[in-house]
């Protein structure tokens, strides 16, 4: 991958943009932005986007709601205790790991590019070759790195950018795919799982009559069972499709922005399993499927707000 430095030291900064090189003169404020990797690993990430906020809201109560639903019309009212128990701790579960993923997805930092390292400073710390040819995003300042694109809604270059979601109001890139697929992957589940219970429920429900398969009246049940399962439809076609879309995007080292742009590969691409443990983390077990897998608390320390969308604490 073509790298360098400044003009000024017999190397290049071309910018991807097409906009001028970067002088000394240049606008980037790197006093304000050039946040080291580590400093951004100790901070909570959240995008302050009002779209992205809502939808993420909307999901947990869609979550929440069909929990409720399942629980408190389904399974409650049940005279099959084992019944009861096992669907109940299947659902929730499922409900738990579902919402444990999407908070995984929305707080973790995607991969960012700290902005405004562009800098003459910084090009020399390289030490790279002369000319050598590196590249400058012109919207954050940013050198960037091979793979990495800008969101224009995080306000930064995210490598190994797949898209941004609103559901979970974030980038999906190089650090929090996994828990993206994990979302995806058991949202998809518990609304097979909710679609099963509630085919079951009509069925408990016609030949009884509508007098003991709930303890609410029958018009109300309708209309909540009839909700959950528009819902499990609903949820189930768009996480199953993006599931299969992740884990096909996973294994020919491909994010779908690179597929969509056409981009011929400048890197040497993983096998399939190779793509999967890059992501996943290590050989394949259990602990895949494990959202709290390198989880943290962080200590919370009040930092300055610098303007962009992400919020630290």
């Amino acid at each position: 991958v073509p790298r360098g430095t400044m003009p000024s030291s017999g190397h290049r900064l071309r910018d991807v943009e097409h906009h001028p090189l970067l002088a000394e003169n240049d606008n980037c404020d790197s006093s304000a932005s050039s946040s080291s990797e580590a400093d951004v690993a100790d901070r909570v990430w959240f995008i302050r986007d009002g779209c992205g906020m809502i939808c993420a809201v909307m999901t947990w109560l869609l979550v929440v709601y069909a929990d409720f639903v399942v629980t408190f019309v389904m399974l409650l009212p049940s005279k099959d205790f084992w019944y009861s128990v096992v669907n109940g701790v299947i659902f929730n579960s499922l409900a738990v790991l579902a919402l444990s993923s999407h908070l995984r997805t929305m707080l973790t930092d995607p991969g960012a590019v700290p902005k405004g390292n562009a800098t003459k400073e910084y090009m020399e710390s390289l030490q790279l070759k002369p000319g050598e040819v590196i590249y400058k995003c012109p919207k954050c300042c940013c050198v960037k790195p091979e793979r990495a694109h800008h969101c224009s809604i995080c306000k930064r270059c995210i490598r190994k950018m797949d898209h941004h979601c609103p559901w979970v109001n974030n980038c999906v890139g190089e650090k929090n795919q996994r828990f993206f697929v994990l979302f995806t992957m058991y949202i998809a589940l518990s609304s097979v799982h909710a679609l099963v219970l509630c085919a079951l429920q009509f069925v408990s429900c016609v030949r009884g009559q509508w007098t003991e398969c709930s303890d609410f009246s029958p018009p109300i049940t309708v209309i909540l069972l009839i909700f959950l399962c528009l819902e499990g439809l609903l949820f189930f076609t768009f996480t199953a499709v993006m599931f299969g879309t992740q884990i096909h995007s996973i294994c020919n080292d491909e994010t779908e922005i690179e597929r969509l742009k056409s981009e011929k590969p400048t890197w040497e691409r993983r096998l399939r399993w190779e793509g999967m443990k890059s992501v996943f983390g290590g050989p394949p077990s259990l602990l895949w499927m494990n959202p709290f897998v390198g989880f943290r608390f962080r200590r919370l320390q009040s930092r300055p707000r610098r303007g962009g969308p992400e919020f630290s604490i």
